[in-house]
C-alpha cells in the first residue's frame, strides 16, 4: 500500500476543489489548475476532527495501484501549494557577457553564441531577473521546472570556468584545466 497515498492533504479555508466525475479543479487566490484523475483513483474532500478540511485520495485495489495512488496524491498536493503559494525556481547566469532581460513574454539572451536567444514564457510563468539571477514562477509546479529545466539545457554550465546557467542551489564540480610541464 502507498504510505504517501494514504495521508490526507490539507486545504486551507481560501483554497477550493471542485470534483466533477475524473475531473479534479483546484482554485485558490493565485489561480486555478485542472487535473484529469486515473480511472482506478477517486478524490472526496474530508472534514478533519481539528476543524479544518482535507482532500483524501483513495485507489480502487490499494496493493495493486499503490504507484499511481501515491503520485496523483503527490500531484493534488502540489496543485494545492501551487494556486495557494505559487511555485518558483531560480537560475543564475556565469559569464562574461552572458546577459538576459525580460521584455513582455519573451526572455532575451545573449549566451555567446553569434546570435541572440529568445525564449517565449508560456502561459502562467513569468520571469523576473535580478543581478544575473532569473526566477521562473508560477502555479503549476510541473510547468515552472520544465521551463527552468529548458532554460539551463540553452547553456549548460561547462566545468572548467563554470559558465552557463546553473540552478541557485545546485553545486558545480569544477575540473583542473591543463598544467603547465614542469621540467
Amino acid at each position: 500500500m502507498s504510505r504517501i497515498g494514504k495521508k490526507f492533504i490539507p486545504l486551507s479555508a481560501a483554497v477550493t476543489v471542485t470534483v466533477d466525475g475524473r475531473e479534479v479543479s483546484i482554485k485558490g487566490p493565485k489561480g486555478t489548475l485542472v487535473r484529469t484523475l486515473p480511472a482506478v483513483i477517486s478524490v472526496d474532500e474530508v472534514a478533519l476532527e481539528q476543524g479544518g478540511k482535507a482532500l483524501r485520495v483513495t485507489a480502487q485495489d490499494p496493493k495493486a495501484d499503490s504507484v499511481i495512488w501515491g503520485t496523483t496524491r503527490a500531484h493534488l498536493a502540489n496543485m494545492v501549494v501551487g494556486v495557494e503559494k505559487g511555485w518558483a525556481k531560480s537560475l543564475e547566469l556565469n559569464g562574461v557577457g552572458f546577459r538576459m532581460a525580460v521584455t513582455g513574454k519573451k526572455l532575451k539572451m545573449n549566451l555567446g553564441f553569434s546570435h541572440e536567444v529568445v525564449y517565449i514564457l508560456p502561459e502562467g510563468i513569468t520571469a523576473t531577473i535580478a543581478a544575473n539571477v532569473v526566477t521562473i514562477a508560477g502555479i503549476d509546479r510541473e510547468l515552472v521546472g520544465r521551463v527552468a529545466s529548458e532554460l539551463r539545457s540553452l547553456k549548460k554550465p561547462e566545468p572548467y570556468k563554470g559558465k552557463g546557467f546553473k540552478y541557485t542551489t545546485e553545486t558545480i564540480r569544477r575540473k583542473v584545466g591543463k598544467a603547465a610541464k614542469t621540467e
